[in-house]
């Protein structure tokens, strides 16, 4: 085990200094400069510790990334290596390099056959600006240049670049100049919050015609694309009914629409499957992925096309008029390789679907399905969210669900857990290696910080 080494600098140096240079995401960095934001110094399995000693159970695997878990000498070795090797070159001047040449071969070694091509990116944002420029090229090729709108879901996530931020269906991140012309949306796949009084498989199927009516609103001649989460992460962990998705893929295969999955968060075993899709059984034209490529210990994404789309822009596209410094970078792509190969060889994923995700599903069942608070439990694998409720047999939510969740998550790090809040929801992800005590202890704790609210709320 690793050696807890003493910072350098005391919490309050390290918050005084942050808060005179840095930028935080998504928080009011003046009220987070006032309270003093938490320094996590080290990392290690599924545990974290912050600059005062304190540790904490990760349930969100950082931010849905690190699927190894923390401190894996295998992946840190592999970094070493390729820096040692080759620490940087680039995928101009006509060259490629062996890391990325051998990632692509296990990347596809994992995908069904009608895959074929990959773009490499820094990150699940730019996977999707690719996607986005890709997609409309496609269309240039075979004749079709005014196909390009591209329909995404309210309340969908897909980054926090600009044209990433405009397929996203986030309102407030629009405000800071997030949309963009020939980008529209359809309402999300929300049981809980909108079937009103449809069943969820009736409710999945309306949701899905939405696209249907919204492609023929636009004119099917003008539409590139349905990209969405095959679940929504950033928006709440939002599993659609399970009508969803083959309605979906019908309706994009019937008007000729291109349909791309973000596998961003779900990609690299999530679900038990090795990506989300197979796990609600469609068959996307693209895929955009990240964070679990490398289990996040350092940063790449990118954006599986399949032979479809690749065929047409290797043998009748000419040039391909994109490039990143960074794209294929031999130091991530090592890396990918040995996270690929650790997931793989120590049967990571099988173990997801077989054992600690239904573990984990079931547990969370039995301790919340009849909590004063808890109204609806979803999830599969290592993914789940609980979803907080005024009155569980009308389904009322409460106004102010947003300060109850934040409220909850305040109490699970004073507990010593990660969990994050969305919405009316508590979500969690742990690293697709916690054993059954680990997903105890997130249980056990997630119910203390429920149970905290609850009782601050008189429900308890």
């Amino acid at each position: 085990m690793t050696v807890l080494q003493t910072p350098t600098r005391s919490t309050r140096d390290y918050q005084e200094l942050d808060a005179a240079h840095h930028i935080h995401a998504f928080v009011d960095q003046k009220a987070l400069n006032a309270e003093g934001p938490r320094v996590i110094v080290r990392g290690e399995g599924l545990h974290l510790w912050d600059s005062d000693g304190k540790r904490y159970l990760d349930g969100m695997s950082g931010l849905w990334c690190t699927n190894l878990g923390y401190g894996r000498q295998d992946l840190t070795a592999a970094a070493s290596r390729q820096l040692e090797q080759l620490p940087y070159y680039n995928m101009f001047f006509h060259t490629t390099h062996p890391a990325v040449v051998e990632l692509s071969e296990q990347l596809f070694s994992l995908l069904p056959g009608h895959y074929s091509h990959a773009v490499y990116t820094n990150s699940g944002s730019e996977a999707n600006e690719v996607l986005i420029r890709t997609v409309r090229r496609y269309w240039q090729i075979l004749g079709q240049p005014q196909k390009k709108v591209m329909i995404g879901r309210w309340n969908g996530y897909h980054g926090s670049t600009l044209a990433s931020t405009a397929l996203g269906g986030m309102g407030f991140m629009h405000e800071m100049g997030g949309m963009l012309p020939d980008f529209a949306h359809i309402d999300e796949p929300y049981w809980y919050v909108a079937g009103g009084e449809l069943s969820p498989a009736e409710f999945g199927r309306r949701c899905a015609l939405q696209l249907e009516e919204k492609i023929l609103e636009l004119g099917a001649e003008n539409v590139a694309a349905f990209v969405a989460e095959p679940f929504q992460g950033a928006g709440g962990m939002i599993f659609p009914p399970q009508s969803y998705w083959p309605e979906i893929q019908r309706i994009c295969r019937q008007y000729d629409v291109l349909l791309c999955a973000d596998e961003v968060i779900g990609g690299f075993g999530r679900t038990g499957e090795w990506f989300a899709h197979q796990h609600f059984g469609f068959e996307p034209d693209t895929l955009s992925i990240a964070k679990g490529l490398t289990s996040g210990y350092i940063p790449m994404g990118g954006l599986v096309l399949s032979k479809r789309i690749a065929e047409v822009l290797v043998e009748q596209g000419g040039v391909y008029a994109h490039g990143l410094t960074y794209s294929g970078h031999p130091v991530a792509a090592a890396v990918a390789i040995a996270n690929i190969k650790a997931l793989r060889d120590e049967g990571v994923v099988e173990r997801v679907k077989a054992d600690t995700g239904p573990y984990l599903q079931q547990c969370l069942r039995q301790v919340f399905a009849d909590h004063p608070l808890v109204g609806e439990i979803q999830g599969t694998g290592l993914v789940a969210a609980l979803q907080f409720s005024q009155d569980k047999a009308s389904r009322k939510r409460f106004a102010n669900e947003t300060d109850i969740t934040w409220r909850c998550r305040s109490i699970g790090f004073e507990e010593g857990l990660i969990i994050r809040a969305t919405g009316g929801r508590m979500i969690m992800a742990p690293a697709l290696v916690a054993s059954r005590d680990e997903l105890d202890e997130l249980v056990a704790k997630t119910k203390l910080a429920v149970d905290r609210t609850a009782m601050e709320l008189g429900l308890l």
